[in-house]
């Protein structure tokens, strides 16, 4: 079972993370999401246990608990939905600041082909 785990503290490592939930079964994986510019904890990530019933003692154990004085936040972790979002950030709406603009030229030199 994939398990969400949010509100980590941000200095939490994977190992320490691992340790809480391996004391009640199996982990198969543990990964702590981080920001890929800067390298710093989101302070969410995800818990594989092959074990759904010791999956769910440790959801319904830990959601609540107090982590280095944060209380974490446990439960299942939805499936992803499929976003539509495209490549990257870009917007084909030009909505916002400081994209390409069509009407760019609105100088007098404007050309319409």
């Amino acid at each position: 079972m994939n398990i969400f785990v949010g509100s980590l503290p941000y200095d939490l490592s994977e190992a320490e993370l691992r340790d809480i939930f391996e004391k009640f079964g199996e982990v198969s994986s543990v990964k702590v999401i981080t920001d890929k510019i800067s390298g710093r904890s989101k302070g969410f990530g995800f818990i594989e246990m092959p074990d759904d019933a010791a999956a769910k003692k440790a959801m319904e154990d830990l959601n609540g608990t107090d982590v280095h004085g944060r209380p974490i936040v446990v439960n299942k972790a939805e499936e992803r939905k499929d976003s539509n979002r495209g490549g990257g950030n870009f917007r084909s709406d030009n909505r916002g600041g400081g994209g390409f603009r069509k009407d760019f030229n609105k100088g007098g030199n404007r050309r319409d082909y």
